[in-house]
């Protein structure tokens, strides 16, 4: 049966991405109908939602979802969208793969490493309280549920797709009762994988390790605002967050993003990069049972990126949004 899903098209170089994503999907013979929907500042402007009632309705009705970049104002204005989805429809597990490609050139070879990034709590509950007019109070919090099942999803993904190894990143040696909490948990649910190698780093010495010798790690699982910040970090090792993806998956709802931004400076220009999100949506085919065709677009991206005739600037080419796109479509 064909799978109808929610599409977010974003704001910024949201729109020209996911038109290329979803011309490339079609290409393809993805088994899918779309409901898609204009969200993000510019719908906020004209139609006074950020996310109209339709879209959530949409995304309630089909569970899945696939999100273009929406912009998120720094330091004022409304919280970020990606933080109200993931909380809303408890998109507990943020997985965010990172395998270099060996047409992009960078100073690191076969890295292939995933972050399990918990995605519902820490920081990232954005509770803060005004002590007076220079002091700001942030609360982070770390709870045994929330931590178990993202620790357990790691460990279940490392013995399904026969990876060696699984690394806690922490700073428990300060912050010792909230990540002192989540590297305990970790270290009860390593024993009931004894196939799989479990270690632990503190999050400073992690992100030193990852430029020195990423082929290291394999699955790394962490709390929320490490996850965002080394999940970047392993974007740089493979080329840059245009070719990162990620998925959210809860229990009953799963969003599939490109990691970056909304990129407002570039945005019109058509030189945007769709790969993330594109690669994105194959990580949603996979979920959706449609392996066959995301293994016949990743081979098509492959070629083209091996080719080196139709890349975007950020891989150093000259070629358009839609030029590359239809290089792929190409290859398919």
């Amino acid at each position: 049966m064909t799978k109808t899903i929610t599409v977010f098209k974003g704001d910024g170089i949201g729109p020209e991405i996911t038109d290329a994503v979803l011309k490339i999907l079609n290409a393809a013979g993805a088994d899918l109908n779309y409901e898609i929907f204009n969200v993000g500042a510019k719908e906020y402007e004209t139609n006074g939602k950020l996310i109209p009632d339709a879209a959530f309705a949409s995304f309630d009705k089909n569970k899945v979802l696939l999100k273009s970049p929406i912009t998120t104002p720094v330091g004022k204005g409304f919280r970020s969208l990606n933080v109200t989805l993931r909380k809303k429809y408890d998109l507990y597990a943020n997985i965010r793969p990172a395998k270099s490609n060996k047409a992009v050139k960078t100073p690191f070879d076969n890295v292939d490493l995933i972050v399990f990034r918990e995605n519902t709590e820490d920081l990232y509950v954005g509770v803060e309280q005004q002590i007076d007019e220079n002091t700001v109070h942030a609360t982070k919090i770390i709870t045994r549920a929330a931590s178990e099942r993202i620790i357990k999803d790691a460990f279940e993904y490392a013995v399904a797709h026969n990876r060696r190894k699984v690394t806690c990143v922490h700073k428990a040696n300060i912050l010792k009762m909230s990540d002192g909490l989540f590297l305990s948990i970790f270290y009860d649910i390593a024993k009931n994988y004894p196939q799989i190698k479990a270690d632990d780093k503190i999050v400073d010495n992690t992100c030193m390790q990852l430029v020195m010798n990423p082929q290291q790690f394999d699955i790394m699982v962490m709390p929320n605002l490490y996850g965002d910040i080394v999940s970047d970090l392993t974007s740089g090792l493979i080329g840059g967050l245009g070719l990162l993806p990620s998925s959210n998956l809860g229990k009953d709802y799963a969003m599939f993003e490109a990691v970056h931004g909304s990129a407002p400076d570039i945005a019109g220009k058509h030189i945007a990069n769709p790969t993330a999100l594109l690669w994105s949506a194959c990580m949603m085919l996979e979920y959706l049972g449609q392996d066959e065709t995301a293994g016949k677009i990743r081979r098509a991206v492959d070629e083209v990126l091996n080719e080196g005739k139709h890349l975007t600037p950020d891989l150093h080419g000259t070629a358009t949004t839609e030029e590359y796109c239809e290089a792929i479509i190409a290859k398919l």
